[in-house]
């Protein structure tokens, strides 16, 4: 499990990269700054809030995670299933 700052902290990176990516594929369509500024904030403000809470939704899901599993004298590291 993540926090949810860690979870918005990796959901704005993300963005970052794609926002940057948007620019220069809509400015090369548009040739308009404020068209391509306002695709780029609409379209990822969007993504944005919708990535976090998809980030939020597989944190409940266990498969495919690695867990730890406690005993008394030890503790051992096995995949949850």
């Amino acid at each position: 499990m993540e926090t949810h700052l860690r979870s918005w902290t990796k959901s704005i990176s993300w963005r970052v990269l794609g926002i940057i990516i948007l620019i220069v594929i809509s400015y090369g369509f548009t040739r308009d700054l404020k068209q391509t500024t306002w695709i780029t904030l609409i379209f990822h403000s969007i993504r944005l809030v919708l990535y976090y809470f998809h980030e939020r939704m597989w944190n409940k899901i266990s498969w495919g995670k690695i867990g730890y599993v406690f005993s008394e004298n030890n503790k051992t590291k096995k995949e949850k299933r």
